[in-house]
């Protein structure tokens, strides 16, 4: 007896959790695009990539410098003050 009730329930509760996953065509035509939206207007220049003349900026010495300055700023952090002290004190 126990056996005619368990077979029926078990399908009728594979049909209800299968079912679940049928029922989100809204989701799938939208999925990503709210990823490429923000991605495109994060976008200066879309064809930039088709531009072929050189870049104004940094000659390769003085980005040379910039970079090891950068790197060495961590080798050697600042001192960092009590966060406290700020704007209290005769202090100059």
């Amino acid at each position: 007896m126990r056996k005619h009730l368990l077979m029926p329930a078990a399908m009728i509760a594979a049909t209800i959790a299968l079912s679940a996953c049928g029922t989100s065509p809204r989701t799938d035509r939208q999925f990503g695009d709210s990823v490429r939206l923000v991605k495109a207007q994060q976008t200066l220049n879309p064809d930039a990539r088709l531009n072929r003349s050189p870049v104004n900026g940094l000659d390769a010495q003085a980005a040379k410098a910039a970079y090891d300055n950068y790197q060495r700023s961590f080798a050697t952090p600042e001192a960092s003050s009590n966060a406290f002290s700020i704007g209290v004190g005769g202090n100059r």
